[in-house]
């Protein structure tokens, strides 16, 4: 169900469809709605419709959810994102700028902790192969 958009009316989509076109379940979209994520208009009979908007909206979510932010503060981060290329919106508040930056150090860290745990592998596979070091360095330096 979609209507035309040439006359300003914007498209609608109903779950099912929003659902296929980005790869996300029915359940997970639901949840988005309550959570303030994603907001649809409802038809007499009930039914959530979405805008083409919410493809992007939606993007942007999964985006920030693959980052490890949790749906409270991507709540709060959406109204500062535009939906259709992710960039920044004239509405970032300082305590949501200092909030990013302390998600982006624990993403750092994880970062680091997984290189490190990646090193740890590395010297048990030398060690248990019978493995020149030089070897494995050499495939460390292909990555």
């Amino acid at each position: 169900m979609s209507d035309s958009s040439s006359d300003g009316v914007r498209c609608v989509m109903r779950i099912g469809e929003l659902s296929r076109r980005t790869g996300v379940s029915e359940r997970s979209l639901r949840y988005y709605e309550t959570q303030g994520l994603l907001t649809a208009e409802r038809t007499p009979g009930g039914h959530r419709e979405y805008a083409d908007s919410a493809v992007d909206r939606v993007a942007r979510i999964q985006e920030l959810y693959t980052a490890g932010l949790c749906s409270s503060k991507i709540a709060q981060l959406l109204p500062c994102m535009r939906d259709a290329d992710g960039g920044p919106a004239a509405t970032a508040s300082a305590r949501l700028i200092t909030d990013l930056a302390v998600e982006r150090e624990r993403i750092n860290r994880q970062i680091h902790d997984l290189l490190r745990s990646r090193d740890v592998l590395d010297e048990v596979i030398i060690a248990a192969s019978g493995r020149p070091r030089s070897s494995v360095n050499q495939s460390k330096d292909q990555r």
